[in-house]
């Protein structure tokens, strides 16, 4: 259910005009990219000391109205009023130094600095408030703030561990942390949670509970429906740059929010059928690597979906890498239509009918300076190829095709991958793979960051897929996409399975008991 926000009822809504009730008012706000106008005439009110929800579907203009508000755009037309001032943002520094901050959908850690470093780039506590000494970053303080701030979030990672070494969802709940450690009045949280698991998820909204109370306001963007109602207490929707409603969260229900974000009803966000299973495709016995998982067994066979769930660091990803030949196996074997699977690297995995969707688009699944044709066809070249040239008539056949298939929202083939939002992005990625002569396809969170339109698409185009005998692996932190798209669920807890379930056994309960140690 909804949750309402203020029992005055007129008091509650964000179009209501009265002078001091906002702490930010953007309005009539326009931004133009080469060929595409992002933003046309858009309008956001947000209440202090509340959660505001901004929707709209991949491409609507969230992400680049909240960069915009952040100091990363400027605006083309508007005006910004933030705390009571015109607000006229030149950088991001600008935009922290008035209490504004950010974490972003696509993550930009500093690599190569520890999750103190990263936490706290660019304001470092020093050895001495002035002198010499002032020039000399206070580690040891530095250390112990983190861990302070870690602890306070219930994070047992440690300061000094380098970005690098942690996971995609591990690096998202750092900068996490660090949005929260500025102090800010307005923060700005663009899919927090599109990598983290259900346990993580209630750590955030304890701590967004927590700055509500202390009059943080909280803009919100999610593509997950159980969230929205779980926090929001305003919601504001967009579609295609342009404001579409608003109004207090208790005026809104799910089948309200979807019409408004697509322009269209959404009849089952999860399209699962029910289709014939047929051999052991993917076999994997006693695999293991070392320091990360050990004794790893579970099947996938044709036409079936197998969702592999778990908390963060309990191993699903590695065993994908591993898989895929990202990584070496350690121990084990990993069979592939009853034939022992030699990959040593992807390019052998792809040449053995091996896919695989990776949770980090930028880093391992596109080539950002490139364009959208080139992506999609970039692990198929051989279909396009006649001798020593790529065809580019049947490149931009085959782009168009996905294009359409996959609603990617782009002015033409030929733009820049960089350019879109993340998640037609991660349409892009999918796309490159669809056209492969596939046998196992592995989603490594297949939908993150994906509007709730272009999930059960997504979510349409797996059940084609397995219908037509493909074996599908898929990691996912989302509980209900794992409940309601998988066949059988195979539940992790710290490297190792610890059960699995039948699609009548699972349930969210049952997957968490699994997923934390215990039994079904």
């Amino acid at each position: 259910m909804p949750t309402a926000i203020n029992s005055a009822k007129d008091d509650a809504r964000p179009d209501a005009s009265a002078s001091g009730r906002f702490v930010l008012e953007m309005t009539d706000i326009t931004k133009s990219f080469p060929g595409v106008l992002a933003l046309d005439g858009m309008n956001l009110k947000v209440r202090p000391g509340s959660v505001h929800v901004l929707v709209g579907e991949n491409g609507a203009g969230k992400s680049t109205l909240m960069k915009i508000l952040s100091g990363v755009y400027t605006i083309d037309g508007g005006e910004i009023i933030f705390a009571g001032e015109t607000l006229s943002v030149q950088d991001t520094g600008a935009a922290l130094a008035r209490g504004i901050s950010m974490i972003h959908q696509e993550l930009s850690p500093v690599l190569d600095m520890t999750i103190a470093e990263n936490i706290f780039l660019g304001r470092e506590p020093t050895m001495a408030a002035t002198g010499v000494l002032s020039k000399f970053v206070n580690f040891q303080k530095m250390n112990a703030d983190t861990r302070s701030l870690l602890d306070r979030l219930g994070l047992s990672f440690d300061p000094e561990t380098r970005m690098r070494d942690l996971s995609i969802a591990a690096m998202q709940l750092i900068e996490i942390v660090k949005a929260i450690s500025r102090q800010a009045s307005l923060v700005i949280m663009d899919e927090p949670t599109s990598a983290i698991s259900d346990t993580e998820v209630a750590m955030l909204f304890r701590q967004i509970a927590d700055l509500k109370a202390n009059g943080v306001a909280i803009i919100y963007i999610t593509h997950k429906m159980d969230e929205i109602f779980q926090i929001a207490d305003d919601i504001t929707v967009m579609r295609d740059g342009q404001f579409v409603a608003a109004g207090p969260a208790s005026e809104y229900d799910a089948g309200k929010v979807i019409s408004q974000m697509v322009g269209r009803t959404i009849s089952s966000i999860f399209p699962k059928e029910v289709v014939p299973i047929g051999d052991v495709v993917l076999s994997v016995e006693g695999i293991g690597r070392d320091g990360v998982f050990q004794d790893v067994y579970f099947d996938v066979r044709a036409g079936e979906i197998v969702g592999l769930a778990g908390l963060i660091g309990a191993g699903r990803t590695e065993v994908a890498r591993v898989i895929f030949g990202l990584d070496r196996l350690d121990e084990g074997s990993i069979w592939l239509n009853g034939v022992q699977l030699q990959a040593s690297s992807p390019s052998d995995a792809i040449k053995q009918g091996i896919a695989m969707v990776s949770e980090d688009r930028k880093a391992e699944g596109l080539v950002l300076c490139r364009s959208v044709a080139e992506n999609i066809s970039l692990a198929n070249l051989r279909k396009f190829a006649s001798g020593l040239f790529i065809s580019e008539r049947q490149e931009e056949s085959a782009a168009q095709r996905m294009i359409k298939m996959l609603r990617i929202k782009t002015p033409d083939s030929a733009m820049t991958v960089e350019n879109l939002s993340g998640g037609n992005q991660q349409k892009i990625v999918l796309a490159k793979w669809l056209l492969g002569d596939l046998k196992l396809l592995i989603l490594d969170e297949p939908t993150r960051g994906i509007d709730v339109g272009s999930k059960s698409e997504i979510h349409r185009l797996m059940t084609d897929f397995a219908r037509q005998g493909l074996a599908i692996l898929m990691i996912s932190s989302e509980l209900p996409e794992v409940l309601g798209m998988s066949d059988r669920v195979v539940v992790m807890s710290q490297g190792r399975v610890t059960g699995e379930l039948t699609r009548s056994e699972a349930s969210q309960e049952s997957i968490m008991r699994l997923a934390t140690g215990g039994h079904a």
